[in-house]
């Protein structure tokens, strides 16, 4: 009697080739190499093998293949010497493009976009998550299902399939698929509404709100997780935080803050991915302070600065207050001990003659602060800064408070910042600054001065 045997059913890695375009007088911070260097972290991170790229310099994308037939030719022959089963776009390609490309090479093309979506459905975690990932991913696939059955018909033609599946079921795709859309959007617009009754509730509370944002990978989460200790997924991948997570710090005046992590830009980003997360994208309205994360050791790193500030300006976020935060600064310490403490006071001195660059960093940079999401450096100077920002969204009141008003009087402890404070057998003398959306709370015992 033989013995059973046991096969594993994991995929074969698919073999991936890179094609960048760079269009001639568009404007652009990114280099096409540097993008698709990016476009080939994505693509591993997605789980395929890249095993080469190239690139073009056009005046034009070419309205059939987006390249030139040319390029069209030499994939061809590339395919046949490293026997990829997969071409990725660095740019976003139309329909009839990516239906022509994968015609002519006869194997799969994707775009950025769809490898950005592709890597977001493995990362999504929470319920909201999934939820808009699937509406852009279905936004994205419904102009290009004439695509998808055409190949159906390439596959299964012939004796038996003549007509193949056809239009009737192609039609019923599309109802369904605008189907799930719109059903998608209904429970979208419910997690909208229950963010909308949250943000009112922390509104009426007088809570500052400071959201961490920045390009993907730049250490948000790992340093949302070193400022509150709170268990937070922070691994060093692209993407690794869709779903936005939200902790309470405290400021060195003892105000108490809210600190949300969102989810991280890239460029390119595709216009579904935008429209699909408005209602975690809307937390950032709300917020007092944005804290823009940037990897400084990164080789890319000013090109990924501007691209968050682009998209920012998109979101008509421009005019948010922001503090910088230049993060990963450890990296520039050549040889860091082993036996270096998480919390060290003295981390400018290992700085050695890397402090000089960074002093002239920060500078070009607004409020901006040198950290180490790693190794909680610069931690006191973050949280001083943004307290320091804060303030400047604080009125100066002086109130007469009766002792019946400990509400009140504990709302002044916790939101706001008691420079004076003097006790009367009627009540509390009190002089500082409180968060503007309160004063309508404090009105009635104001004093003139």
């Amino acid at each position: 009697m033989q013995a059973s045997r046991t096969s594993t059913t994991n995929p074969p890695v698919e073999k991936a080739f890179l094609v960048g375009v760079e269009i001639e007088g568009e404007h652009n911070p990114w280099t096409v190499d540097d993008s698709l260097q990016e476009l080939g972290q994505l693509s591993t991170t997605a789980g395929a093998q890249v095993v080469g790229a190239i690139s073009q310099k056009l005046k034009a994308p070419n309205p059939r293949h987006f390249i030139g037939s040319g390029k069209v030719q030499q994939l061809q022959q590339l395919k046949k010497q490293l026997g990829f089963d997969l071409v990725i776009f660095d740019d976003e390609l139309t329909p009839s493009q990516q239906r022509n490309l994968e015609q002519a090479l006869g194997i799969k093309v994707i775009d950025r976009a769809g490898l950005i979506l592709d890597v977001f459905a493995q990362r999504a975690r929470t319920r909201e998550g999934r939820l808009q990932v699937e509406l852009a991913q279905y936004e994205y696939l419904l102009p290009r299902l004439t695509g998808q059955w055409t190949h159906l018909s390439r596959q299964y033609g012939g004796v038996g399939a003549r007509g193949g599946p056809g239009e009737t079921q192609l039609e019923v795709d599309r109802r369904k698929v605008r189907q799930r859309i719109r059903d998608l959007k209904s429970e979208i617009e419910g997690v909208r509404r229950h963010r909308a009754q949250y943000r009112k509730q922390r509104e009426a509370e007088g809570v500052p709100v400071v959201a961490l944002v920045g390009y993907t990978n730049a250490g948000k989460s790992t340093l949302l997780k070193a400022l509150t200790e709170a268990d937070i997924s922070a691994e060093d991948r692209l993407f690794d935080t869709l779903d936005p997570t939200t902790r309470r710090v405290k400021l060195p005046g003892g105000m108490q803050v809210l600190m949300s992590d969102t989810v991280g830009f890239i460029q390119k980003l595709p216009p579904t991915i935008v429209a699909a997360f408005r209602a975690t994208l809307e937390e950032l309205e709300s917020a007092d302070v944005l804290v823009h994360v940037l990897d400084i050791t990164h080789p890319s790193g000013y090109e990924q600065s501007v691209t968050v500030n682009a998209i920012l300006a998109d979101l008509h976020l421009a005019e948010k207050p922001v503090v910088t935060v230049l993060n990963k600064i450890d990296k520039l310490v050549p040889s860091l001990g082993q036996d270096q403490t998480r919390k060290d006071g003295n981390y400018k001195e290992l700085l050695g003659d890397a402090i000089g660059p960074l002093n002239e960093l920060l500078a070009s940079y607004p409020n901006a602060v040198a950290v180490s999401a790693a190794y909680s450096w610069g931690f006191s100077e973050l949280l001083a800064k943004i307290q320091l920002v804060l303030d400047d969204r604080l009125a100066q009141v002086k109130l007469r408070l009766p002792y019946s008003e400990g509400e009140l009087l504990a709302l002044f402890h916790e939101k706001g910042t008691i420079t004076k404070r003097r006790y009367t057998k009627d009540g509390a003398m009190i002089a500082g600054r409180v968060p503007r959306k309160l004063l309508n709370r404090f009105a009635r015992y104001a004093v003139q001065s």
